[in-house]
């Protein structure tokens, strides 16, 4: 008997589900740092044995949208709704559950298992009185009690992603929920995504890293050359920002911030292909692109 499913992990911005994604896939998938609209796609990551297929897919966090470019994030968010086998809805300890009613309504009426994650219990106080009172027990009883009231039909399963605290517990369940089905992708397939995806990503994951303020969010990344060898990797990237001011602000005095970012995803670059890299990088104006359909649809920004 062998099962094989789709479990897509959706929630609000910043409660973890990248760094969820990573844990339970083993490989580094989805960038994860600590500001929030980080994942701008859906990105699928396979795990494998030999009688079992899960394709987690993690998405961008749940928002109201203010441009096109979070307008495709939604949509991302929301297909995760439509072809899941079982949905892991993540939250976190300090999160008001009421957040975004409107997408919690639409898992509300989902049929399929929906398993809610309360993620970062570590982060919750240890008892602050000989009776327990404000225990971090009784806080998170409290957290599941008003999850459970909004959510009826779901499982409730406390964890943290980042100390990999109940992630085995929850692969265990979603076996058991998984249904019989033959594997959907070959048994060596890591992602859905081609390199050039996680070039683009692990890049954009070091201006988020290396810039304040709204720099890392009027950036997108494309991978002009890929080219591979038996020994190393040539590639040239494009970081697209949408004023001249921007460009100034990527690359620095003398170049400097640049050549930091390039440095850093280079390093990382090899971790993850386990090659040496080549890396060049430039820095382009496209004014307006997350208004633009043309550009978005030309950046990958396609749900359908």
């Amino acid at each position: 008997m062998h099962k094989a499913g789709f479990v897509n992990i959706v929630g609000n911005p910043n409660v973890g589900k990248s760094t969820l994604m990573n844990q339970l896939v083993g490989e580094r998938i989805s960038i994860a740092t600590f500001k929030a609209q980080t994942t701008r796609h859906r990105i699928m990551g396979i795990v494998n044995t030999d009688d079992m297929q899960i394709v987690f897919s993690d998405t961008p966090g749940v928002l109201k949208p203010n441009y096109k470019l979070q307008e495709s994030m939604l949509a991302f968010s929301e297909s995760a709704l439509q072809d899941a086998d079982v949905l892991l809805y993540v939250t976190d300890v300090v999160e008001n559950p009421e957040k975004n009613m409107d997408f919690l309504e639409k898992v509300q009426k989902m049929q399929i298992p929906v398993i809610l994650l309360i993620n970062k219990i570590d982060s919750l106080a240890p008892a602050t009185s000989p009776k327990g009172e404000g225990s971090s027990q009784m806080i998170l009883s409290g957290i599941v009690e008003k999850w459970h009231s909004l959510l009826p039909n779901a499982e409730i399963l406390p964890i943290s992603a980042k100390n990999k605290f109940g992630v085995d517990v929850l692969l265990k369940r979603i076996h058991e929920l998984l249904p019989e089905s033959p594997a959907y992708f070959d048994k060596d397939q890591l992602t859905d995504k081609p390199a050039r995806f996680f070039v683009s990503e692990i890049i954009r994951e070091k201006i988020l890293l290396y810039y304040d303020k709204e720099i890392p969010y009027s950036v997108e990344v494309r991978v002009e050359r890929f080219k591979e060898t038996e020994k190393n990797i040539h590639i040239n990237v494009v970081i697209y920002v949408e004023r001249d001011s921007q460009k100034g602000i990527i690359i620095g005095h003398q170049g400097i911030a640049l050549k930091k970012v390039s440095t850093e995803a280079r390093k990382s670059l090899e971790k993850f292909f386990d090659k040496p890299i080549y890396l060049e990088t430039f820095v382009k104006v496209d004014k307006d692109w997350r208004s633009s359909q043309r550009e978005l649809d030309a950046f990958g920004y396609n749900p359908d």
